[in-house]
């Protein structure tokens, strides 16, 4: 028999190993590169862009992960064991006197309530992987697929089978998953501080006037040359598809100078004209929306704490491995990569041409490349960096779904979802039913993501969507412009739907750790009470945002709405799974009597 109740998760990870795997989550490597286009274009067609913030919205957002990471922290030293927050709520819970009797019905709430965070997650990473991919593949075979606008079949092809490879490497046990995931790590952070590098120098190397080069969003190439342009404003091409210089009155291209204007004609937002600008605010409203969506870079330093049971010290490990890995991906990496590529912004690339660019970063990349290794050398460079990013997809994606399989195996263990997800397999000691479970979920969340990827603001002119290479793998599913800027964007709103989870799982965490320490001697009033109070209500007003924003008209209005009509369906499909469930299995809702053993806290 291969899979029986009888084998135990072995302590087998360090200080070195649980950092690792928290870290591979918050993958400055896969998000810097796949959620700038995500942010650049969140807002609505034909208004204002929200992106003048995102830098500062990823600041908000580090400060409330700081707060719930040591929530974390602390709770993480009294109750060491797998289950992550579902765990924390049974064992806070049971430690009061006044609460012990809401212990069960807390804990499936956090585990149910996490599961719309680590169920739908890697659902967007597996799409997001297909857009990377389509990129690539784009750029190799410009003839058979678009690399700024890949065809949506072909990406959701991507994403599936993607997921369940990675779904294969996590059923190999944890000490496969840390092995992969700490050499991830390294190559990951390596090659995008020396892209941040490059952008940096890029920039302060071409002050305004100076030639410079002009990227061409079709092509994915560089010019030295101004592009012309027909009445309509389209950029003219020769029969390859490359763009016709605009010529002086000699008849000579003319050179291509830098700019850094802030906003075009119409007000959309181009560059940023100073430093200053990069880390200002612009409007607060922006850097809510922002932050909405930047949560999704920096959530996973929690994914540790679900790692309990095969942690060597877990009581002072898993601690420091939650503070660590978020300072170290977060603090350090993410705010100066993602300053010098927002610094980078130029006349040559604009927020513009962001929006309209599946990969902004590896447009970047071949910019840069360019500009140090020579004209039409910069794909080189791209190509490398796109190695390590796919790495990073791939560490990233692992760590979240031992995540999330522990979540639902220690559900399972509990008789709280099917018995079966509560068993370990013999050899590997891994969940593997919860992770096969979870790789089905999530190729099919990554097809719905993908299905109106360039919708709403994100929308492809007809012009572009025309230029397409025809067929069912790079042209098929876009509609005309009208129609997918009148259609939400599928993509942001599954992102929006993961972080109002994680926004909920990081509420309650906030929470229990309030509760865990209530009357206990060592208490401590910063630690216990204002630092994880703060995190509680930040992450209440960025929920609340999802639905005071469309109210008020601020930012994107059909994404947020649809995440939470999605997250409303998930809580009410709950409420009645565990009223049917009790009532089958003869459960009590409320605890009539403190069990006779607890965890020690």
């Amino acid at each position: 028999m291969a899979e029986q109740k009888a084998p135990q998760m072995q302590a087998t990870l360090g200080l070195t190993g649980l950092t690792s795997n928290a870290m591979a989550l918050i993958a400055p490597g896969a998000f810097l590169w796949l959620t700038f286009f995500i942010q650049a274009s969140t807002g609505v067609a034909g208004q204002p862009s929200t992106a003048p913030a995102m830098w500062m919205g990823i600041l908000g957002a580090l400060v409330l992960c700081l707060a719930t990471a040591v929530a974390y922290a602390e709770i993480s030293k009294l109750y060491p064991g797998t289950g992550s927050s579902y765990y924390y709520a049974e064992q806070a819970m049971l430690s009061q006197d006044a609460g012990f009797k809401y212990a069960r019905i807390s804990k499936f709430i956090v585990g149910w309530g996490s599961h719309l965070y680590y169920w739908v997650y890697p659902g967007v990473m597996v799409a997001t992987t297909g857009i990377f991919v389509g990129y690539v593949i784009g750029f190799l075979n410009p003839s058979f697929m678009s690399g700024s606008n890949p065809g949506p079949v072909f990406m959701m092809l991507v994403a599936v089978v993607f997921s369940f490879f990675v779904a294969w490497i996590a059923s190999k046990g944890a000490g496969a998953s840390t092995a992969v995931n700490l050499a991830i790590n390294v190559i990951q952070i390596s090659a995008l501080v020396v892209f941040s590098v490059l952008a940096l120098g890029y920039r302060a190397n071409h002050p305004t006037g100076t030639p410079a080069f002009n990227y061409d969003g079709q092509s994915l190439a560089t010019y030295s040359y101004q592009f012309a342009t027909a009445k309509d404003g389209s950029v003219m091409r020769d029969a390859s598809g490359n763009p016709l210089p605009q010529l002086d009155a000699s008849g000579k291209p003319v050179p291509f100078t830098i700019d850094y204007p802030t906003t075009d004609a119409s007000g959309n937002f181009l560059t940023h004209p100073n430093a200053a600008s990069v880390i200002g605010v612009h409007k607060v409203s922006y850097v809510f929306i922002q932050a909405t969506v930047a949560i999704l870079i920096l959530v996973g330093f929690e994914s540790v704490t679900s790692m309990g049971g095969e942690a060597k010290n877990p009581t002072k490990h898993i601690p420091i491995a939650v503070i660590a890995s978020l300072l170290i991906q977060g603090l350090v990496c993410y705010l100066f990569e993602y300053f010098c590529a927002n610094y980078f912004l130029n006349s040559g690339y604009t927020m513009q041409s962001a929006t309209g660019s599946a990969a902004p970063i590896g447009d970047m990349m071949i910019m840069v490349g360019d500009w140090l290794l020579g004209p039409g050398k910069g794909k080189y460079f791209m190509e490398v960096e796109a190695f390590t990013v796919f790495l990073a997809l791939i560490g990233t994606t692992l760590s979240c779904m031992n995540t999330g399989a522990r979540v639902t195996y220690a559900m399972g263990k509990d008789e709280e979802v099917p018995e079966h997800f509560g068993l370990l397999h013999a050899e590997s000691l891994s969940p593997r039913r919860a992770i096969w479970t979870l790789a089905v979920i999530s190729a099919f969340i990554g097809v719905i993501a993908l299905t109106l990827v360039f919708g709403d603001a994100s929308a492809p002119t007809d012009a572009t969507i025309a230029a397409l290479p025809h067929g069912l793998l790079s042209s098929f599913g876009y509609p005309s412009h009208a129609t997918l800027a009148a259609l939400p964007n599928s993509l942001l709103a599954i992102t929006l739907t993961s972080n109002f989870g994680t926004f909920i799982l990081y509420a309650l965490s906030c929470f229990l750790c309030i509760v865990a320490y209530h009357k206990r001697p060592d208490y401590n009033f910063i630690k216990h009470l204002l630092i994880p109070g703060f995190g509680l209500l930040a992450n209440l007003t960025l929920m609340a945002f999802y639905l005071i924003g469309p109210v008020f008209s601020l930012g994107t209005s059909k994404e947020p709405l649809l995440a939470l009509a999605i997250s409303a369906l998930w809580g009410i499909y709950g409420a009645i799974y565990f009223i049917r469930s009790s009532k089958t299995k003869g459960k009590a809702a409320l605890l009539a009597a403190r069990p006779s053993v607890m965890s020690k806290g």
